[in-house]
């Protein structure tokens, strides 16, 4: 039989005179409900790792020590779950991108490190890639939706002044700063590199299956030469 994790009385007391031991209960009730939902999120993330994205609730309440109606308490439903756990795996890929890119010495570096970085995070753990990629994580306001803005404006920035240098040497640039060409590419940049990515994912044991060192240095060659080959090409008309 599961353990059931017992929840903590959250009954307000009708004595005034209690509301400051009320008030502290309540603080420490919201501060066991936040690290439980934290470690139950934890638990559904090492389930679906090791089972597959089609995992149950039930199994994932077992390896939790706990009951499925005590998992739903905390998140309502199984797409409440998958949101949680997305929020976790996107902040954690956004912030290794954010990291490869400040850490490359130039915007071309920059792009081959975080192509690089999203292809061996997803790779470490495609169950759970797909698991939080699902139909309906995709909506603006998931996680999984904020994180794609938030790539794309990551993926931006640098591209806006490298293309404005480039532009600049041409005189051919559409857009005088640069950043409409920048923001444009780097909408189709981040969504070809997760097209790429999760189509690899599915060709893994198959003769289809290229190393990931060698889909990091095509895909990254192909997104540069984009806007930077237009530009090239414009110098010589």
């Amino acid at each position: 039989m599961s353990h059931v994790t017992p929840e903590p009385s959250r009954t307000a007391p009708s004595n005034p005179v209690l509301a400051d031991a009320t008030d502290g209960r309540s603080a420490r009730w919201a501060d066991h409900r936040q690290a439980r939902r934290a470690e139950l999120v934890r638990v559904a993330r090492k389930c679906v790792h090791q089972r597959g994205p089609d995992v149950s609730m039930e199994e994932i309440a077992a390896a939790a020590g706990t009951s499925k109606s005590i998992v739903y308490r905390y998140f309502t439903d199984k797409t409440g779950l998958q949101r949680a756990v997305a929020e976790a795996v996107v902040l954690q890929i956004r912030d290794a991108l954010a990291d490869a890119l400040h850490a490359a010495a130039t915007p071309r570096d920059g792009l081959r490190a975080m192509v690089a970085v999203y292809l061996e995070m997803i790779e470490s753990s495609p169950h759970v890639y797909f698991f939080v990629t699902r139909e309906g994580s995709l909506e603006p306001s998931s996680p999984l939706g904020h994180f794609l803005d938030a790539v794309t404006e990551l993926v931006a920035a640098p591209f806006a002044r490298a293309l404005t240098d480039a532009g600049a040497q041409v005189g051919t640039l559409p857009d005088p700063d640069g950043r409409e060409l920048a923001d444009t590419w780097a909408s189709g940049a981040v969504g070809f590199v997760r097209g790429a990515g999760e189509r690899w994912l599915r060709s893994q044991g198959t003769p289809a299956a290229v190393d990931r060192e060698v889909l990091t240095a095509q895909v990254a060659a192909w997104l540069w030469a984009g806007p930077v080959g237009v530009l090239a090409r414009a110098r010589t008309t």
